[in-house]
């Protein structure tokens, strides 16, 4: 497995795409200062996934964009392939022939692909774990970096050696089993949690299933005593009914007969005013003859 060829447009001071091959057997990359060697060495960290800025010498990360010249507008995106000869199958993975992409646009928004296929930085990270080419491996080893090995605690010094004999891979699947154990235990306990308080509201369901069927059998009751109740009600209405009815027939017969009575009376009365109309007529005639006679009988006194 070696490094055959990084590809590169945008990146920094490298506006064009350009191809850089890597034959075997090269062992190092020289020239003046400024020609980008070292932006050479940030693209091949920043493809493998690199984060930090500071790390890739810049102060934002839009910073690794081509960003101009006098002669030369800004590009809007970079993007740094490295393509890796896998014929020693070092690589966990059906190909040759292995191309890491990674394009980054200046909005911040970042693309990785495998093989032309769109993947994430964790599939390449996974990919790549103990071949030493990792963002972490010993394969790249900054200005310092020795010195830095050197005097730092043993347990940093042990992970590079992790790396070099290729059980960072275990380790990793040790933590990350380690983190899902763990995980797990903590979906356990609040399982456990949920059950308890499950348990608690069943037995205050029961509760109230209990009373509610109590309420039920109460409000069923009440039902009937109330029904019972109507009914009786309705009998002493109709009992009343039917007492009134009575009462209002007999009402009715003797009204019937009253109103007989002040008919017969009215015809009575009509008759006897008839007859009394009729005598003063008789009265108001002799009252007349009898004025005429004694008018007559004055004149003849007179006339003796």
């Amino acid at each position: 497995m070696h490094l055959k060829r990084i590809e590169m447009q945008g990146f920094k001071s490298f506006a064009d795409r350009i191809e850089i091959e890597f034959e075997k057997g090269i062992t190092s990359i020289v020239g003046p200062n400024g020609s980008g060697k070292s932006n050479i060495s940030d693209a091949i960290r920043w493809v493998l996934g690199e984060q930090s800025i500071k790390t890739l010498r810049g102060t934002r990360m839009e910073d690794i964009i081509f960003s101009g010249t006098d002669l030369r507008r800004p590009l809007g995106f970079t993007e740094v392939s490295i393509i890796i000869d896998n014929n020693d199958g070092k690589i966990p993975i059906e190909y040759k022939e292995v191309a890491i992409t990674r394009r980054m646009f200046r909005s911040g928004e970042s693309e990785y692909f495998i093989n032309k296929s769109p993947c994430r930085l964790k599939d390449i990270r996974g990919l790549l774990m103990d071949t030493g080419i990792g963002i972490d491996g010993y394969s790249i080893i900054g200005q310092g970096k020795i010195d830095e090995v050197l005097s730092t605690r043993a347990e940093d010094r042990r992970g590079i050696f992790e790396e070099a004999a290729g059980i960072v891979k275990y380790k990793f699947k040790k933590e990350a089993a380690e983190r899902k154990l763990e995980k797990t235990n903590s979906n356990l306990l609040r399982i456990k949690d949920i059950l308890d308080e499950l348990e608690k509201q069943s037995t205050r369901l029961r509760n109230q299933s209990r009373k509610a069927k109590k309420f039920l059998k109460l409000s069923e009751r009440l039902r009937e005593l109330e029904v019972n109740l109507i009914i009786r009600d309705i009998d002493t209405v109709k009992k009343g009914i039917l007492t009134s009815k009575d009462g209002i027939a007999r009402l009715k017969t003797r009204i019937d007969k009253v109103l007989d009575d002040k008919h017969m009376i009215d015809e009575n009365f009509k008759s006897t005013k008839a007859k009394v109309e009729e005598s003063e007529i008789h009265i108001d005639k002799a009252q007349d003859e009898k004025t005429k006679l004694t008018e007559l009988l004055n004149d003849m006194a007179g006339n003796l």
